[in-house]
């Protein structure tokens, strides 16, 4: 029966049947993997903000209608093509973040409180490492 509780064991299952962890140094290696996955979920989060930035930059000064449609064929504008981008960068790290999100979620989910410490630790940790980087982006 699956545990409902957070509970301190060198024995888990993460995220998929490969997944299975037996022994302490197993668990220390799955703890770094989800404190890694952790990270990279910050690091992710920083670099949607950078890529917002640019874009909003990338926008023009003027807001009309007719500076925010598709260019028309022939009529190529720069600032158009680098705000698309943008756009679509931010969609691609969204969706890893989404991905990276749900995994480290799961993993949490499985009640394991090494793994749940592991998740905090991450995210601490990232968001000392990342955040500080931003206003330099």
């Amino acid at each position: 029966m699956p545990w409902m509780t957070f509970y301190f064991s060198d024995t888990v299952v993460l995220l998929f049947d490969f997944w299975s962890v037996h022994t302490p140094t197993g668990m220390v290696l799955s703890v770094v993997v989800v404190l890694l996955l952790s990270m990279l979920y910050e690091a992710i989060k920083m670099g949607k903000a950078v890529l917002l930035r640019r874009a909003l930059l990338a926008l023009p000064h003027s807001l009309s209608r007719e500076e925010l449609v598709e260019p028309e064929e022939g009529d190529t504008s720069p600032t158009q093509g680098r705000w698309f981008r943008y756009h679509v960068g931010q969609t691609l790290f969204h969706v890893v973040q989404v991905v990276l999100g749900y995994m480290v979620m799961l993993a949490v989910m499985s009640y394991n409180a090494w793994i749940f410490l592991g998740a905090i630790a991450g995210s601490t940790l990232g968001y000392f490492v990342v955040y500080p980087l931003l206003g330099r982006g």
